[in-house]
């Protein structure tokens, strides 16, 4: 069997606990407009649903609920111990969910959602986590895929598009873009699944695929921007909005090396 190196390891381990969900998730970490307020609405959110399902520890709904919630508000968290804290709390949550109910999607979703959320924070745990995080992934899609916008598949194309591949991890261009499709086959008037596919083409060189993908975008994003509003989707619009037009600049870019200058004649 194949052996990986410590230094190998440690290596992956950095990509993966620091980059996979830097990528994937961002809505917070880059700053701009509005954070302030929605680091307090998130903030007021999750103890609102920890409240809620202190309440009534039985109830598998309350339960994947305040997981959501957990997620959404470890985004703002900069500390590594409350960000620790806040996913361990989300992921316990995700597990009672699905001990009372192992055929919620949305409990084994947000259960993988938020062990990403922990990696973020881990070296030593995070190539197991990730592999937990693709079965439970899969288990949500298997279940109910177009849960979220068909949140699973996009999750899954995105880890297979970060994570290192063999030996190390799962990484898989192949898979990540059959996961990536997927999900814009089945949510297409979402603008992530579009995006996600965007910056998976250009990260790829597949410059006239990202261009085609960004035209779908940009015919969509009208109709969208009247379909999701709401405070609830403030976060998503910031992002969305500075992710397309990094894509655009990228695009508006020649990517050709400069030729010799021409002969005089």
């Amino acid at each position: 069997m194949a052996t990986v190196n410590s230094s190998h390891r440690r290596a992956a381990t950095r990509v993966l606990a620091l980059g996979i969900w830097l990528v994937t998730t961002g809505l917070a970490l880059g700053g701009g407009a509005g954070t302030n307020t929605f680091a307090a609405r998130a903030g007021a959110d999750f103890t609102r649903a920890r409240n809620h399902y202190q309440s009534d520890t039985n109830n598998a709904t309350a339960a994947w609920e305040f997981a959501r919630a957990g997620f959404n508000f470890a985004e703002y968290l900069s500390n590594s111990a409350e960000h620790a804290a806040v996913a361990r709390q989300a992921i316990a949550a995700s597990r009672q969910a699905i001990a009372l109910d192992p055929n919620s999607a949305p409990a084994h979703y947000y259960l993988a959602l938020n062990l990403g959320q922990l990696a973020r924070t881990e070296t030593l745990e995070a190539l197991i986590l990730v592999r937990e995080m693709e079965r439970e992934f899969k288990t949500a899609a298997g279940l109910d895929g177009q849960f979220d916008y068909a949140g699973p598949e996009r999750y899954l194309g995105i880890l297979y598009r970060n994570a290192p591949g063999w030996p190390v991890s799962i990484g898989s261009r192949p898979d990540a873009r059959a996961w990536l499709e997927r999900a814009n086959q089945l949510a297409a008037g979402y603008p992530e699944n579009h995006l996600n596919l965007v910056e998976s083409h250009l990260q790829w060189h597949e410059r006239d695929d990202a261009r085609r993908e960004l035209q779908a975008l940009d015919a969509l994003w009208t109709g969208a921007r009247t379909n999701l509003v709401g405070p609830a989707w403030e976060p998503n619009w910031v992002d969305w909005s500075a992710r397309r037009e990094a894509a655009r600049k990228n695009l508006a870019q020649d990517p050709r090396p400069a030729g010799p200058p021409a002969a005089n004649h």
